[in-house]
């Protein structure tokens, strides 16, 4: 992988033309540790996240160290902690900006600008710390007075490979899990068919050619007899097969919000979009059946899985997308969202009025106990199949959103009275015999609530 070392100086630079006030250009070898307050004063630090910025910070000299010997095994070893890290967090310290996050740029931005598209997101790419440069040098949450031309140049649609995750280490969670054999029976020995072998396929299809052969010579046996003979050629008349009779057209399922698969889903973990500041990447369980479209197979659990991008980061914290129950839309049509193929979409709520998405937002919780895959439906609009993908054309989800809501009592619910296509004569009439409000509920009837907000919209 391409290296390059970073001048000492080019932090010093960076910091003195970004933060006059706090480092004075005659400085030669300013108190890093103790710069973070003075040039975030709207950020309070705790002791704690002062002693990671000192430990981030020695991290750092190892890495500028290792850099400038060339040392391609330890240069190796400190990016993959320093990426592993971002990998959960927006910034080193999480959400808040430190000096450390500015110390990492002015090292690793030369570096990063050397890497190939492959080294920045291919199979074995940093994805993450190509996602914080970028994030470094053009937010205003850091305000470096960097030029244009010298910016780190990222393409952030180019992503060779979606970044995977980290299993855990052996121990952690009892252990590894081991993988089964795939078409293997309880013995472990691979399922045979009784009557064929590995030749049949083969011994079928050569049969086949052998029939058709015989067939052509019996047709030229049977004409040069006829020319002979002056009798025509015997031809075996063919019985006209009845006509199949066309099967009655499926009647249209009823308007209903039951059309949308609503389901329980298990968020395993959740990381930093590599190439977009405003997406979650969240790996979800929802219940899908081994193979099954859009899922993979986590490696760390063995689970069936599905990946799904999150506009949320920002607006709820990372740490609170890990490992929880959400209530997830499963048969939206997936979309690719800078490079990651998203497969689902996570349930949030907001205020009705909130049209710059600018919060708060809060995450719709499944009642106590449900599990990954339980169907989620609203009361009065349980009957039905969802189907299995929503035809874009259709507009199904864009009809049925604006009746999703919180009530007072902060449950989530569907407003019928919101959807004009369920008011109109005929098509609306199965309208009158449900709830105007359903509660959004689970099979046992358990419902499905969110944390504060009332009356908002959810989506």
């Amino acid at each position: 992988m391409a290296t390059a070392s970073a001048p000492a100086t080019s932090l010093l630079s960076l910091l003195y033309r970004s933060y006059p006030n706090v480092v004075p250009s005659d400085s030669t070898e300013p108190d890093l540790p103790s710069l973070s307050p003075k040039i975030f004063p709207e950020a309070a630090y705790t002791d704690a996240e002062q002693d990671e910025i000192n430990q981030w910070l020695s991290q750092s000299s190892d890495l500028a160290q290792a850099l400038k010997k060339s040392e391609t095994e330890g240069i190796s070893k400190l990016l993959d902690i320093v990426n592993a890290h971002l990998a959960t967090r927006t910034t080193v310290l999480g959400a808040k900006p430190s000096v450390v996050d500015i110390a990492l740029y002015a090292l690793l931005g030369p570096v990063v600008e050397k890497w190939s598209p492959e080294e920045r997101t291919g199979e074995s790419g940093y994805h993450h710390i190509v996602r914080h440069v970028d994030l470094v040098q053009n937010a205003p949450l850091f305000s470096l007075q960097i030029p244009e031309e010298e910016k780190i140049k990222i393409d952030v649609n180019d992503v060779r490979a979606a970044p995977k995750f980290a299993a855990p280490a052996e121990g952690e969670n009892g252990g590894k899990k081991k993988k089964e054999k795939k078409g293997t029976g309880a013995g472990g020995e691979k399922e045979m068919v009784v009557g064929r072998g590995k030749n049949a396929d083969k011994e079928q299809a050569n049969k086949s050619v052998v029939d058709v052969a015989k067939d052509k010579v019996q047709e030229v046996v049977d004409s040069v007899t006829g020319a002979i003979t002056g009798t025509p050629p015997r031809r075996e008349k063919k019985e006209k097969k009845p006509k199949q009779q066309k099967a009655p057209a499926t009647p249209a399922a009823p308007l209903s919000p039951a059309l949308i698969d609503l389901r329980v889903g298990h968020i395993l973990r959740a990381i930093n979009h590599p190439n977009a500041d405003s997406l979650y990447v969240s790996t979800i369980a929802c219940g899908d059946a081994p193979g099954s479209d859009n899922t993979t197979q986590d490696e760390a659990t063995g689970l069936t899985v599905r990946t799904v991008c999150s506009g949320l980061n920002g607006l709820v914290p990372l740490e609170e997308m890990q490992g929880r129950k959400v209530v997830t839309v499963c048969n939206l049509k997936p979309v690719t969202m800078r490079g990651i193929k998203s497969a689902a979409m996570v349930l949030a709520a907001s205020p009705k009025d909130d049209d710059s998405h600018a919060g708060p937002v809060e995450l719709v919780n499944p009642p106590e106990g449900a599990e990954a895959g339980d169907r989620v439906f609203f009361e009065g609009w349980g009957d039905g199949e969802p189907e299995k993908v929503l035809n874009p054309k259709k507009k199904i989800w864009e009809t049925f959103q604006p009746g999703f809501t919180t009530t007072d009592s902060l449950e989530v619910a569907f407003d019928s009275g919101a959807v004009p296509q369920l008011n109109k004569e005929g098509e609306g009439s199965t309208a009158s015999s449900t709830p105007i409000v359903g509660k959004l509920v689970t099979k046992s009837g358990g419902v499905c609530t969110v944390k504060s907000l009332k009356g908002a919209t959810v989506r």
